[in-house]
């Protein structure tokens, strides 16, 4: 057996287990979870595609019949965790989708927006910019007012300071540790910018708490691959906002239909390494 997929079933599959019989419904078949899943996100049937049925069979058949049923994550932090990747990724026309899905089973749009938002400082703003261009399509679509009531708490003197209050019981002074051999104006500006953006611009911020947050972030940074060593910091970040193994773990299952095996591996390597804080 690969060397990865051995990985994969000891220390994914086996730890999360006893979860899995209490998710999956008395249903026959793949395909028949993955109708009823389906109709709940999409409120509609499903639907054959003339050209590549069997593809389609098989992706829906995974993702609404066998992902979704497995872990420990309820079907609205599956759907943020979904949106976070087709962001990174700049899927827009499948973004649309899922943001019209997320609304169909809960989600709120704020919650929505604050997902995208909070990719800034890891995707950067033109690609943020295109998703809330495609997640505000779908909120007209719908009669949402826009813009959204704002959830800024943060006055523009206090964006060090109350960055700062988030970010040092989660990840302490590493960030200026990483950069006190720069030069002085850069070590002391490169690890501020950070706290004052992504901290303080954006984990102040209502709308989504903390742990999402951090598992959000996790997802984003999986996605984009080439970013195990931020990933382990963020994996010790999710442990003390309050996520556990088994959630980061679930977490990665739900992307693998998404980014494809490989990305998801080396997290999940990450993951199983973190100490417990």
């Amino acid at each position: 057996m690969n060397i990865q997929i051995r990985f994969f079933l000891t220390f994914l599959l086996i730890p999360i287990l006893t979860n899995i019989q209490a998710q999956i419904p008395e249903i026959n078949s793949r395909k028949e979870r993955a109708e009823l899943k389906f109709k709940e996100l999409f409120a509609g049937e499903m639907s054959e595609s003339p050209s590549d049925p069997e593809l389609l069979q098989n992706l829906r058949n995974f993702i609404y019949g066998e992902v979704f049923y497995f872990g420990n994550l309820d079907d609205k932090t599956r759907e943020l965790i979904t949106i976070t990747a087709l962001t990174t990724m700049q899927m827009l026309p499948q973004l649309e989708s899922h943001a019209h899905a997320a609304l169909n089973i809960g989600v709120s749009p704020i919650e929505i927006r604050e997902s995208v938002y909070q990719l800034a400082s890891f995707i950067g703003y033109p690609k943020v910019l295109n998703a809330v261009n495609a997640i505000n399509n779908v909120f007209e679509s719908r009669s949402i007012t826009l813009p959204l009531s704002p959830q800024g708490t943060v006055k523009e003197s206090e964006r060090l300071e109350k960055g700062s209050e988030i970010q040092f019981p989660l990840y302490g002074d590493g960030m200026k540790q990483n950069m006190k051999d720069l030069p002085e104006e850069f070590s002391e500006f490169i690890p501020d910018m950070l706290t004052k953006t992504l901290f303080g611009d954006y984990y102040t911020r209502q709308g989504l708490d903390l742990q999402t947050r951090e598992l959000l972030i996790l997802a984003a940074l999986t996605t984009m691959g080439g970013t195990e060593r931020q990933l382990a910091s963020h994996a010790i970040g999710n442990l003390k906002a309050g996520n556990s193994k088994e959630t980061m773990l679930s977490a990665m299952v739900q992307l693998y239909p998404y980014i494809g095996f490989p990305r998801i591996s080396n997290a999940i390597k990450v993951i199983m390494e973190t100490p417990n804080p």
